[in-house]
């Protein structure tokens, strides 16, 4: 029987009684979209800007629907293998690991293959058997062919507005996924969340969101990553944690934008002119 192993993944459990289900907000039709697809065993793509929840996202999903998941993140080095397994040496002797795709695949999970384009071009086409009517994985190194238990799921997500046209997904592995678009939430609800997660009053949580906005809407801004929702829960958590407000904000946003120090002085500049004066 394969042993498995968790190196490059991490697992989350099924959903049990008394755990408290990851907090997602929904802002559009991403729940009931995913909830179909996920009925019919249909894989899904997340597009959104980094920090916008995409993880968060499916984290709650897995927990809506009692299914493990098991999040990848992706990387330049990560291969094939790395997903579907290897044989490693053990005490003298060779054993066949799974990845943790073929775990998911074994016991019906949900595979989470997070930013998927910044892993190698075999890592996406060892992927295309799973993402149609096939539904199973080839295992080339065993010669057998795994079919996806009930409930297995795959999730791939990527953020558009940051890959460049080398590091694209292809339009042969795009059309077998259902898409979902995320973004950054409008203002009401992204201060729900900022001041939930990072534990703030609702007049800081105001403030930073006040602030990711004007950076987000910066006429020709030079920075490469917008302000996300994850970095105003950050700056938020650091108030929390008894700092000011300005000093928050410098440490979890402006510093984390940029190395320019041009920049980081008209991020500072912004910064003095949204924040409250006390």
């Amino acid at each position: 029987m394969p042993t498995t192993a968790t190196a490059t993944a991490t697992a989350t459990a099924v959903s049990r009684p008394g755990v408290q289900p990851p907090f997602y907000r929904a802002v559009g039709d991403e729940a009931e979209v995913f909830r179909a697809a996920a009925c019919q065993g249909l894989p899904v793509l997340l597009k959104g800007p980094t920090g916008c929840g995409k993880t968060r996202f499916v984290e709650a999903m897995a927990h809506e629907l009692g299914r493990p998941l098991i999040t990848v993140a992706g990387h330049e080095d990560m291969t094939s293998a790395d997903l579907v397994g290897r044989f490693l040496l053990k005490g003298g002797e060779t054993e066949w690991v799974d990845g943790p795709l073929t775990r998911a695949v074994r016991e019906g999970g949900i595979c989470y293959l997070d930013e998927i384009v910044e892993a190698r071009q075999d890592t996406t086409v060892v992927i295309h058997p799973l993402a149609d009517h096939r539904r199973e994985l080839p295992v080339d190194r065993l010669g057998t062919t795994v079919p996806a238990a009930p409930g297995f799921q795959l999730v791939i997500s990527y953020n558009p507005g940051y890959q460049s046209v080398l590091k694209n997904i292809k339009e042969s592995t795009r059309q077998r996924f259902v898409a979902i678009e995320l973004g950054f939430p409008p203002p009401d609800i992204e201060r729900e969340v900022v001041a939930r997660e990072a534990g703030v009053a609702p007049e800081i949580a105001n403030s930073l969101v006040l602030l990711g906005d004007a950076i987000r809407n910066l006429e020709g801004s030079p920075l490469r990553e917008a302000s996300s929702t994850r970095m105003l829960i950050l700056a938020g958590a650091l108030v929390a944690g008894g700092l000011n407000l300005r000093a928050a904000v410098r440490s979890a946003i402006i510093r984390a934008l940029s190395d320019d120090p041009d920049i980081v002085r008209a991020l500072g500049e912004l910064a003095d002119a949204v924040l409250p004066s006390s």
